[in-house]
């Protein structure tokens, strides 16, 4: 009995530890104030000060694309449809990009594919593309919805960085799991009052998840959020490596592999101008 006792004893005490270890695992994040979150996570980034001294941005390096689970590229179409170009292979492609940031949500991306270049602008007010692989070789202007979706889009510095001074609103709603890992939910909405939510990881106070502008497929709104992961250190500011776009109820993803990333590189104004 006393040696039956001891077992029951030690089963008792390896449960207590198993319990402690899963509590530990589930333990939501301190709580903290919106503005400290934010504040961390700019410390994170490289600090207010580095951030506020970029004016541009340059980023390269590959788009994944089919595979031999998915054997097309999206594009945006007309009234914010998603559209699909064959690939005509069953490997994984990866299609070389070059994107152009610069204050005042202008951006230029260029991707190259089949031994074609396609070009999307914003340059603040309007917007416009060139899709040479579905056999349109003249400029086109943005949608109304696509227009819509890029004023709403973030500046180079991300939602958090300086968002009182752009007129935006930061509450938190909560902790949530991230990839098994804790992190801050938070609510930001613009001037304009569009909302957005943002993952702050816990720990590191770096993105780890951006609600995206969700996309119609087949008549429906689908969800769209992008994970944020392999940051590293650059010239002063802390970036993301490698971004992945998921949307919900679709199998596969999209996924950006950021090669090399230049501060202020010193960008023409003609690359955000419209053709004439």
């Amino acid at each position: 009995m006393r040696s039956m006792n001891l077992f029951c004893a030690m089963l008792m005490f390896a449960f207590f530890q198993s319990s402690m270890v899963a509590s530990e695992t589930k333990a939501t994040a301190p709580q903290m104030t919106a503005a400290t979150i934010v504040e961390k996570n700019a410390a994170a980034r490289g600090g207010l000060a580095v951030w506020r001294a970029v004016k541009t941005m340059e980023m390269k390096g590959k788009m994944e694309a089919g595979g031999n689970q998915r054997s097309t590229l999206p594009v945006a179409g007309e009234r914010g449809a998603a559209k699909v170009v064959p690939l005509r292979r069953k490997e994984q492609a990866e299609l070389p990009f070059v994107m152009d940031l610069q204050r005042g949500r202008k951006t230029r991306i260029e991707i190259e594919f089949n031994g074609q270049t396609a070009v999307q602008v914003y340059n603040g007010t309007q917007g416009w593309k060139l899709r040479p692989f579905l056999n349109r070789h003249e400029v086109e202007n943005f949608t109304p919805e696509e227009l819509k979706t890029s004023s709403g889009q973030s500046d180079l510095d991300g939602l958090l960085i300086d968002y009182h001074a752009k007129g935006s609103a930061v509450e938190v709603e909560g902790t949530e799991q991230v990839e098994g890992r804790n992190s801050y939910k938070l609510k930001v909405t613009d001037k304009n009052g569009n909302a957005r939510h943002v993952w702050v990881d816990a720990e590191t106070f770096l993105e780890t998840k951006i609600e995206g502008t969700p996309r119609r497929l087949d008549g429906k709104y689908h969800a769209v959020a992008t994970y944020l992961r392999d940051y590293r250190s650059v010239d002063g500011l802390v970036m993301p490596y490698v971004l992945e776009t998921t949307v919900e109820g679709v199998r596969d993803t999209e996924k950006i592999l950021i090669e090399n990333i230049v501060r202020n590189p010193k960008l023409d104004e003609s690359r955000f101008a419209m053709p004439r």
